[in-house]
């Protein structure tokens, strides 16, 4: 059901006497607050947002605070992304290496 489909239905409840003048007033307000054109409804734009937020850590860092600060972005623990870029780092032929300096280069610091 679409945004107009749900307006004609409150009206239609409104003409038939099972919503008062206030009631389609809050509901029609609900309704049309949920509309947001300049978002789209998938979780894509969460993920932005959240890369977006990246940043080197300061405070808890071994080498350049990448993982650090994915820690902060993922809310998970910073050993995690420590042991996650070591192992890809010895079984992806130093992979985790590359990402890890790249990521340190780029991702600029809090």
């Amino acid at each position: 059901m679409n945004i107009s489909d749900e307006v004609k239905r409150l009206h239609e409840l409104h003409q038939a006497g099972a919503l008062t003048d206030a009631e389609f007033d809050q509901a029609k307000a609900k309704v049309l607050s949920c509309v947001n054109p300049d978002k789209s409804s998938d979780s894509g734009s969460d993920f932005t947002t959240e890369i977006g937020r990246l940043r080197r850590s300061r405070t808890d860092r071994w080498l350049g605070g990448v993982c650090g600060g994915l820690a902060k972005v993922s809310n998970m623990e910073a050993w995690i992304w420590r042991l996650v870029f070591a192992l890809v780092a010895l079984c992806g032929f130093g992979a985790g290496v590359v990402i890890y300096l790249l990521m340190w280069i780029f991702v600029p610091e809090e």
